[in-house]
Protein backbone atom coordinates (compact mmCIF):
# COMPACT_ATOMS: atom_id res chain seq x y z
CA UNK A 1 0.00 0.00 0.00
CA UNK A 2 1.17 3.35 -0.92
CA UNK A 3 1.85 6.41 1.21
CA UNK A 4 -1.17 8.56 0.29
CA UNK A 5 -3.45 5.79 0.32
CA UNK A 6 -2.65 4.55 3.93
CA UNK A 7 -2.36 8.74 4.92
CA UNK A 8 -5.84 8.32 3.37
CA UNK A 9 -7.17 6.14 5.83
CA UNK A 10 -5.25 7.55 8.68
CA UNK A 11 -7.89 10.50 7.86
CA UNK A 12 -6.41 13.12 5.48
CA UNK A 13 -8.66 14.55 3.54
CA UNK A 14 -9.64 13.25 0.13
CA UNK A 15 -9.02 15.62 -2.82
CA UNK A 16 -10.43 13.25 -5.69
CA UNK A 17 -13.83 10.90 -5.68
CA UNK A 18 -14.68 8.88 -9.03
CA UNK A 19 -18.03 7.92 -8.87
CA UNK A 20 -19.53 5.25 -11.26
CA UNK A 21 -23.29 4.36 -10.88
CA UNK A 22 -23.57 0.41 -12.27
CA UNK A 23 -27.11 -1.37 -12.97
CA UNK A 24 -26.38 -5.13 -14.70
CA UNK A 25 -22.81 -4.72 -15.78
CA UNK A 26 -21.52 -7.48 -14.48
CA UNK A 27 -19.34 -8.02 -18.04
CA UNK A 28 -17.55 -5.21 -17.94
CA UNK A 29 -16.99 -4.80 -14.04
CA UNK A 30 -13.65 -7.13 -14.19
CA UNK A 31 -12.16 -4.48 -17.41
CA UNK A 32 -13.35 -1.53 -15.65
CA UNK A 33 -11.31 -2.33 -12.37
CA UNK A 34 -8.16 -3.03 -14.15
CA UNK A 35 -8.14 -0.31 -15.78
CA UNK A 36 -9.50 2.16 -13.61
CA UNK A 37 -7.09 1.60 -10.45
CA UNK A 38 -3.95 1.93 -12.44
CA UNK A 39 -5.16 5.22 -13.63
CA UNK A 40 -5.76 6.61 -10.27
CA UNK A 41 -2.50 5.15 -8.50
CA UNK A 42 -0.56 7.06 -10.93
CA UNK A 43 -1.81 10.45 -10.32
CA UNK A 44 -0.38 10.04 -6.47
CA UNK A 45 -2.79 12.11 -4.61
CA UNK A 46 -5.72 10.96 -2.29
CA UNK A 47 -8.72 9.65 -4.01
CA UNK A 48 -11.43 7.22 -3.29
CA UNK A 49 -14.18 5.26 -5.78
CA UNK A 50 -17.08 5.03 -5.21
CA UNK A 51 -19.71 2.81 -6.95
CA UNK A 52 -23.43 3.10 -6.87
CA UNK A 53 -25.03 -0.04 -7.04
CA UNK A 54 -28.41 0.70 -8.56
CA UNK A 55 -30.49 -1.96 -7.78
CA UNK A 56 -28.86 -4.25 -10.15
CA UNK A 57 -30.43 -7.51 -10.58
CA UNK A 58 -27.39 -9.75 -11.94
CA UNK A 59 -24.11 -10.41 -10.53
CA UNK A 60 -22.96 -6.92 -10.07
CA UNK A 61 -23.38 -6.29 -6.32
CA UNK A 62 -21.46 -9.10 -5.48
CA UNK A 63 -18.71 -8.55 -7.64
CA UNK A 64 -18.35 -4.91 -6.10
CA UNK A 65 -18.53 -6.39 -3.03
CA UNK A 66 -15.57 -8.21 -3.59
CA UNK A 67 -13.31 -5.44 -4.95
CA UNK A 68 -14.04 -3.61 -1.95
CA UNK A 69 -12.47 -6.52 -0.21
CA UNK A 70 -9.46 -6.03 -2.46
CA UNK A 71 -9.16 -2.49 -2.39
CA UNK A 72 -11.04 -1.23 0.98
CA UNK A 73 -8.54 1.07 1.39
CA UNK A 74 -10.04 3.33 -2.00
CA UNK A 75 -13.49 1.80 -2.38
CA UNK A 76 -16.65 2.24 -1.30
CA UNK A 77 -19.98 0.60 -2.28
CA UNK A 78 -23.16 2.35 -1.87
CA UNK A 79 -26.02 -0.01 -2.85
CA UNK A 80 -29.70 1.34 -3.37
CA UNK A 81 -32.32 -1.14 -2.66
CA UNK A 82 -34.16 -1.00 -6.33
CA UNK A 83 -33.38 0.59 -9.21
CA UNK A 84 -34.01 5.05 -9.47
CA UNK A 85 -32.08 5.54 -12.25
CA UNK A 86 -28.26 6.72 -13.38
CA UNK A 87 -29.19 10.40 -12.21
CA UNK A 88 -30.81 9.39 -8.72
CA UNK A 89 -27.55 7.25 -8.58
CA UNK A 90 -25.54 10.11 -8.93
CA UNK A 91 -27.14 12.35 -6.34
CA UNK A 92 -26.95 9.34 -4.04
CA UNK A 93 -22.80 9.11 -4.60
CA UNK A 94 -22.98 12.96 -4.17
CA UNK A 95 -24.12 13.12 -1.34
CA UNK A 96 -21.53 10.56 0.24
CA UNK A 97 -18.94 11.66 -1.55
CA UNK A 98 -15.61 12.72 0.11
CA UNK A 99 -13.50 14.32 -2.68
CA UNK A 100 -12.48 18.12 -2.98
CA UNK A 101 -13.31 17.04 -6.86
CA UNK A 102 -16.02 14.73 -8.20
CA UNK A 103 -15.79 12.91 -11.67
CA UNK A 104 -18.58 10.95 -12.90
CA UNK A 105 -17.53 7.86 -14.95
CA UNK A 106 -19.77 5.19 -17.09
CA UNK A 107 -19.03 1.54 -15.92
CA UNK A 108 -19.64 0.67 -19.22
CA UNK A 109 -15.75 1.51 -20.36
CA UNK A 110 -17.26 3.60 -23.32
CA UNK A 111 -15.88 6.70 -21.36
CA UNK A 112 -11.71 5.72 -20.88
CA UNK A 113 -10.91 5.73 -17.71
CA UNK A 114 -7.31 6.88 -19.19
CA UNK A 115 -8.93 10.75 -19.48
CA UNK A 116 -9.64 11.06 -15.72
CA UNK A 117 -6.46 13.01 -15.59
CA UNK A 118 -7.30 15.31 -18.42
CA UNK A 119 -10.67 16.24 -16.41
CA UNK A 120 -8.61 16.94 -13.03
CA UNK A 121 -6.07 19.05 -14.69
CA UNK A 122 -8.74 21.32 -15.81
CA UNK A 123 -10.60 21.54 -11.68
CA UNK A 124 -6.71 21.88 -10.81
CA UNK A 125 -6.83 25.20 -12.83
CA UNK A 126 -9.81 26.59 -10.75
CA UNK A 127 -13.04 25.61 -13.28
CA UNK A 128 -15.35 24.09 -10.56
CA UNK A 129 -17.40 22.57 -13.86
CA UNK A 130 -15.61 20.45 -16.69
CA UNK A 131 -17.80 19.21 -19.32
CA UNK A 132 -16.82 16.72 -22.01
CA UNK A 133 -16.80 16.06 -25.96
CA UNK A 134 -16.72 12.92 -27.22
CA UNK A 135 -14.18 13.10 -29.93
CA UNK A 136 -15.45 10.11 -32.07
CA UNK A 137 -18.29 8.33 -31.24
CA UNK A 138 -19.39 4.47 -31.48
CA UNK A 139 -22.80 4.64 -31.37
CA UNK A 140 -25.96 3.96 -33.35
CA UNK A 141 -26.63 6.42 -36.31
CA UNK A 142 -30.18 7.03 -34.71
CA UNK A 143 -27.93 7.88 -31.84
CA UNK A 144 -26.00 10.70 -33.45
CA UNK A 145 -29.04 11.79 -35.13
CA UNK A 146 -31.03 12.40 -31.74
CA UNK A 147 -28.32 13.70 -29.88
CA UNK A 148 -27.69 16.42 -32.30
CA UNK A 149 -31.57 17.27 -32.77
CA UNK A 150 -31.81 17.44 -29.31
CA UNK A 151 -28.71 20.17 -28.86
CA UNK A 152 -30.51 22.37 -31.12
CA UNK A 153 -33.38 22.33 -29.28
CA UNK A 154 -31.88 22.55 -25.94
CA UNK A 155 -29.87 25.27 -27.42
CA UNK A 156 -33.04 27.37 -28.87
CA UNK A 157 -35.36 26.72 -25.70
CA UNK A 158 -32.63 27.28 -22.68
CA UNK A 159 -29.48 28.76 -21.93
CA UNK A 160 -27.87 25.75 -21.47
CA UNK A 161 -24.98 25.64 -23.71
CA UNK A 162 -23.05 21.81 -23.86
CA UNK A 163 -21.76 20.75 -27.01
CA UNK A 164 -22.21 16.86 -25.83
CA UNK A 165 -24.75 16.58 -23.42
CA UNK A 166 -24.78 12.54 -23.14
CA UNK A 167 -20.95 11.93 -22.31
CA UNK A 168 -20.66 10.52 -19.53
CA UNK A 169 -17.38 11.66 -18.17
CA UNK A 170 -17.72 15.43 -15.93
CA UNK A 171 -15.79 16.61 -13.43
CA UNK A 172 -17.24 18.99 -10.38
CA UNK A 173 -15.88 20.55 -7.79
CA UNK A 174 -17.77 19.80 -4.23
CA UNK A 175 -19.39 22.63 -3.83
CA UNK A 176 -21.87 22.05 -7.43
CA UNK A 177 -22.18 18.48 -6.12
CA UNK A 178 -23.76 18.97 -2.90
CA UNK A 179 -25.75 22.19 -4.15
CA UNK A 180 -27.17 19.23 -6.90
CA UNK A 181 -27.80 17.17 -3.64
CA UNK A 182 -29.10 19.78 -2.30
CA UNK A 183 -31.86 21.08 -4.81
CA UNK A 184 -35.55 19.88 -4.33
CA UNK A 185 -36.60 18.50 -7.98
CA UNK A 186 -37.70 15.47 -8.29
CA UNK A 187 -36.24 14.88 -11.65
CA UNK A 188 -33.56 16.81 -13.16
CA UNK A 189 -30.75 16.76 -15.84
CA UNK A 190 -27.44 16.74 -13.56
CA UNK A 191 -25.04 18.00 -16.31
CA UNK A 192 -27.24 21.05 -17.15
CA UNK A 193 -27.83 21.56 -13.63
CA UNK A 194 -24.42 21.90 -12.61
CA UNK A 195 -24.03 24.50 -15.73
CA UNK A 196 -25.90 27.09 -14.17
CA UNK A 197 -24.37 26.46 -10.68
CA UNK A 198 -21.22 26.96 -11.53
CA UNK A 199 -19.40 30.04 -11.83
CA UNK A 200 -16.44 28.53 -14.22
CA UNK A 201 -17.32 26.01 -16.14
CA UNK A 202 -15.25 24.37 -19.11
CA UNK A 203 -15.33 21.63 -21.96
CA UNK A 204 -12.76 19.24 -23.25
CA UNK A 205 -12.43 16.85 -25.57
CA UNK A 206 -12.02 13.39 -24.51
CA UNK A 207 -12.30 9.67 -25.97
CA UNK A 208 -15.05 7.43 -27.01
CA UNK A 209 -15.01 3.83 -26.86
CA UNK A 210 -17.42 0.86 -27.96
CA UNK A 211 -19.05 -0.51 -24.95
CA UNK A 212 -16.74 -3.31 -23.71
CA UNK A 213 -20.30 -5.47 -22.73
CA UNK A 214 -23.53 -5.75 -21.83
CA UNK A 215 -26.20 -3.61 -23.96
CA UNK A 216 -27.53 0.20 -22.98
CA UNK A 217 -29.37 0.78 -20.45
CA UNK A 218 -30.66 4.23 -22.65
CA UNK A 219 -33.21 3.04 -25.26
CA UNK A 220 -34.64 5.22 -27.76
CA UNK A 221 -37.49 5.68 -24.85
CA UNK A 222 -35.49 6.67 -21.83
CA UNK A 223 -33.55 9.29 -23.97
CA UNK A 224 -36.98 10.60 -25.23
CA UNK A 225 -38.15 10.78 -21.71
CA UNK A 226 -34.15 12.36 -20.44
CA UNK A 227 -34.98 15.11 -22.82
CA UNK A 228 -38.11 15.95 -22.10
CA UNK A 229 -36.94 16.49 -18.36
CA UNK A 230 -33.99 18.51 -19.91
CA UNK A 231 -36.54 20.60 -21.27
CA UNK A 232 -39.10 21.43 -18.48
CA UNK A 233 -36.67 21.88 -16.06
CA UNK A 234 -34.58 24.74 -17.74
CA UNK A 235 -37.05 26.17 -19.78
CA UNK A 236 -40.81 27.04 -20.05
CA UNK A 237 -40.54 28.43 -23.42
CA UNK A 238 -42.88 25.21 -24.70
CA UNK A 239 -45.78 26.39 -22.50
CA UNK A 240 -45.08 29.75 -24.24
CA UNK A 241 -44.74 28.44 -27.80
CA UNK A 242 -48.42 26.34 -27.09
CA UNK A 243 -50.13 29.87 -25.56
CA UNK A 244 -49.08 31.52 -28.87
CA UNK A 245 -49.90 28.87 -31.41
CA UNK A 246 -53.17 28.50 -29.78
CA UNK A 247 -53.50 32.45 -30.04
CA UNK A 248 -52.89 32.24 -34.14
CA UNK A 249 -54.80 29.22 -34.53
CA UNK A 250 -57.59 31.06 -33.18
CA UNK A 251 -56.92 34.01 -35.28
CA UNK A 252 -56.92 31.52 -38.34
CA UNK A 253 -59.77 29.53 -37.44
CA UNK A 254 -62.08 32.74 -36.90
CA UNK A 255 -60.87 34.23 -40.56
CA UNK A 256 -61.18 30.89 -42.26
CA UNK A 257 -65.05 30.83 -40.79
CA UNK A 258 -65.85 34.33 -42.01
CA UNK A 259 -64.53 33.38 -45.32
CA UNK A 260 -66.80 30.03 -45.30
CA UNK A 261 -69.58 32.27 -44.03
CA UNK A 262 -69.03 34.91 -46.74
CA UNK A 263 -68.77 32.01 -50.02
CA UNK A 264 -72.10 30.35 -48.02
CA UNK A 265 -73.97 34.00 -48.51
CA UNK A 266 -73.00 34.48 -52.05
CA UNK A 267 -72.31 31.13 -53.64
CA UNK A 268 -74.74 29.18 -51.70
CA UNK A 269 -74.11 25.33 -49.81
CA UNK A 270 -71.02 23.85 -50.87
CA UNK A 271 -69.41 20.73 -50.33
CA UNK A 272 -66.25 20.28 -52.07
CA UNK A 273 -64.51 21.44 -48.98
CA UNK A 274 -65.36 18.92 -46.97
CA UNK A 275 -62.08 16.71 -46.69
CA UNK A 276 -60.44 20.53 -46.29
CA UNK A 277 -62.18 20.73 -43.31
CA UNK A 278 -61.73 16.77 -41.85
CA UNK A 279 -57.87 17.86 -42.90
CA UNK A 280 -57.77 20.82 -40.41
CA UNK A 281 -59.82 19.16 -38.09
CA UNK A 282 -57.59 16.36 -37.68
CA UNK A 283 -54.43 18.81 -37.33
CA UNK A 284 -56.24 20.54 -34.64
CA UNK A 285 -56.81 17.40 -32.67
CA UNK A 286 -53.40 16.47 -33.22
CA UNK A 287 -52.53 20.04 -31.65
CA UNK A 288 -54.74 19.90 -28.69
CA UNK A 289 -53.54 16.44 -27.92
CA UNK A 290 -49.59 17.69 -28.03
CA UNK A 291 -50.67 20.52 -26.19
CA UNK A 292 -51.51 18.58 -23.36
CA UNK A 293 -48.78 16.60 -23.46
CA UNK A 294 -46.74 19.22 -22.76
CA UNK A 295 -48.93 20.46 -20.02
CA UNK A 296 -49.33 17.34 -18.58
CA UNK A 297 -45.19 16.98 -18.42
CA UNK A 298 -45.47 20.30 -16.24
CA UNK A 299 -48.44 19.06 -13.96
CA UNK A 300 -46.17 15.71 -13.58
CA UNK A 301 -43.19 17.80 -12.34
CA UNK A 302 -45.11 19.70 -10.47
CA UNK A 303 -46.87 16.43 -9.04
CA UNK A 304 -43.70 15.31 -8.39
CA UNK A 305 -42.60 17.87 -5.93
CA UNK A 306 -45.42 17.94 -3.85
CA UNK A 307 -45.82 14.44 -2.87
CA UNK A 308 -42.21 14.99 -1.29
CA UNK A 309 -41.45 11.35 -2.37
CA UNK A 310 -37.79 10.31 -2.25
CA UNK A 311 -35.70 9.83 -4.93
CA UNK A 312 -34.04 6.67 -4.08
CA UNK A 313 -33.06 4.84 -0.53
CA UNK A 314 -30.22 3.58 0.49
CA UNK A 315 -29.90 -0.33 1.20
CA UNK A 316 -26.43 -0.45 2.45
CA UNK A 317 -23.27 0.82 2.19
CA UNK A 318 -19.74 -0.82 2.37
CA UNK A 319 -17.07 1.63 3.62
CA UNK A 320 -13.54 0.69 5.62
CA UNK A 321 -13.76 2.93 8.41
CA UNK A 322 -17.78 1.47 9.13
CA UNK A 323 -17.82 -1.78 7.65
CA UNK A 324 -21.61 -2.65 6.09
CA UNK A 325 -23.97 0.17 7.07
CA UNK A 326 -28.10 0.06 6.56
CA UNK A 327 -29.37 3.05 7.18
CA UNK A 328 -32.53 3.55 6.71
CA UNK A 329 -33.22 7.35 7.01
CA UNK A 330 -30.76 8.20 4.51
CA UNK A 331 -32.62 8.81 0.95
CA UNK A 332 -32.88 10.87 -1.35
CA UNK A 333 -35.92 13.18 -0.75
CA UNK A 334 -37.20 15.32 -3.21
CA UNK A 335 -39.35 18.04 -0.98
CA UNK A 336 -41.56 20.32 -2.10
CA UNK A 337 -42.90 24.02 -1.16
CA UNK A 338 -43.12 24.56 2.43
Amino acid sequence: MNTDMETTRQGRSVELSILVPVFNEEDVLALLFGRLYPVLDALERPFEVLFVNDGSSDQSGKILAHQFEQRPDVTRVISLSSNAGQHAALIAGFQRAKGDFIVTLDADLQNPPEEIPAVVAEMDKGFDYVGSIRASRHDRAWRHIASRLMNALREKITNIRMTDQGCMLRGYSRDIALEIAASNESRTFIPALAYLYAARPTEITVAHEERAGGQSKYSLFKLVQLNFDLITSFSSVPLQLISITGIVVSILSFLFVCYLAFRRLFYGPEVEGVFTLFGITIFLMGLLLFSMGMLGEYIGRINGLVRRRKRFRVASVLEADEGVKSPVDEAGSAPGPE
